[in-house]
């Protein structure tokens, strides 16, 4: 793997992605031993395994170890950080799968998983291989097969349907979920404590203790991983760093590029040309 200059202290620090043939597909790689994540989403499942090394991560408002040959499945849009817990750090695979192309490829429908982790030493070392050959095949049929076999692996850990406590906890939530809502909708836009209360329908500050108690994370917290998802996909998509900067309220090039590599451990400009998406007069 290429290390990613000047935005990794550690020179054994480094992190990879690649998208293959069939969309809704993102591989990643990486090794990092310094670097500490900001906390982020992805609107995918996350599904890979820890080769080595411990990681420590934030996920759901609890702290959880990750050791090697530990299983990491993470549910859509959950907020989550990463560290190193030891001094050698940690190397991990990882595919993040859209949930529409997950339902399509294990012809069921309602997947999640109840624990971020799970310490499945057989499944990971053989998660990891599948991973590497999706990552290694230019083949496209063989691609979809590598996939398939993944989540046949994978379906011992998961659960079907939502769970029971859900129905209750949205009911209880609605108005946090108005606020969300319009985070959502309007991630670009200066949005204030005030009028994110005003949406929930309550004060200000009870609106950011319940926020927090909820989602874990502070609304600006949660603003900041919403807008720099919006940039993933639009440098993804081949647009222009600095445009894309502009298009999801951050102040300019240089914000974006220094939020980006604390989340994903890329810069941008990294990013785009891993994916061969980097914009023609920059290539």
């Amino acid at each position: 793997m290429e290390a990613v200059p000047e935005h990794f202290e550690h020179p054994h620090d480094a992190a990879e992605f690649k998208r293959p043939a069939r969309a809704g597909v993102e591989l990643y790689r990486a090794h990092i031993v310094r670097y500490a994540f900001d906390p982020h989403t992805h609107e995918a499942f996350g599904l890979g395994a820890i080769e080595s090394g411990v990681e420590r991560f934030r996920y759901r408002g609890g702290e959880h170890l990750a050791p090697a040959d530990t299983l990491v499945l993470m549910n859509p849009d959950e907020l989550h950080t990463g560290r190193a817990e030891t001094e050698q750090g940690w190397s991990y695979r990882m595919v993040y799968l859209d949930a529409a192309l997950l339902e399509e490829v294990s012809g069921e429908r309602g997947w999640w998983f109840e624990q971020p982790t799970a310490h499945d030493p057989l499944r990971a070392q053989q998660v990891s291989r599948w991973l590497a050959a999706m990552w290694d095949t230019p083949d496209a049929l063989a691609g979809d097969g590598a996939l398939f076999e993944l989540l046949q692996l994978l379906r011992p850990h998961a659960r079907i349907g939502m769970p029971h406590a859900v129905p209750i906890r949205i009911t209880a939530d609605a108005s946090l979920a108005r606020a969300l809502a319009l985070m959502h909708d309007e991630y670009a836009s200066e949005l204030t404590l005030e009028r994110l209360a005003g949406e929930a329908g309550l004060s200000p500050f009870h609106f950011l203790r319940r926020f927090k108690q909820r989602y874990h994370a502070t609304p600006h917290q949660m603003l900041m991983a919403l807008r720099l998802f919006r940039a993933k996909q639009r440098l993804a998509a081949g647009d222009r760093p600095a445009e894309v900067a502009a298009a999801v309220g951050l102040v300019d090039q240089a914000h974006l590029t220094r939020r980006f590599a604390r989340m994903y451990g890329v810069t941008p400009a990294r990013y785009q040309a891993q994916l061969r998406t980097r914009p023609a007069s920059q290539a």
